[in-house]
């Protein structure tokens, strides 16, 4: 495993606990390319451009579209925050505003 996946809190789970079992699996199996492929494609994994450290895991199941926004911290740790199903061309701000006070939330936690 060249990556160690934590998910902080509950947000990725109360998201998955909505999907149908064939997306929560298609899911778990990018969460598993991010945990052990070295290069990532970019179909599965990108950066969200001018958010520095913030980026998406992308999975497509039935014609749905799903990101899962993560960040990483000390090398090869990487932190799941949360999810949503994407339904237009651009990622809604109010979701990466989330993942970001998500990401801020862990590392206020992590410094006290």
């Amino acid at each position: 495993m060249l990556r160690q996946v934590y998910f902080y809190k509950n947000y990725f789970f109360d998201f998955i606990k909505m999907l149908d079992p064939g997306a929560v699996e298609k899911i778990e199996w990018t969460i598993a390319l991010l945990q052990s492929l070295n290069h990532i494609p970019e179909k599965y994994f990108k950066h969200i451009s001018g958010r520095k450290g913030l980026y998406e895991l992308r999975c497509e199941w039935m014609g749905n579209i799903y990101r899962v926004f993560c960040f990483f911290d000390q090398g090869n740790f990487v932190v799941i925050t949360s999810g949503f199903q994407k339904k237009d061309q651009r990622t809604p701000k109010k979701e990466i505003e989330k993942a970001l006070r998500i990401m801020n939330d862990y590392f206020h936690e992590k410094n006290k």
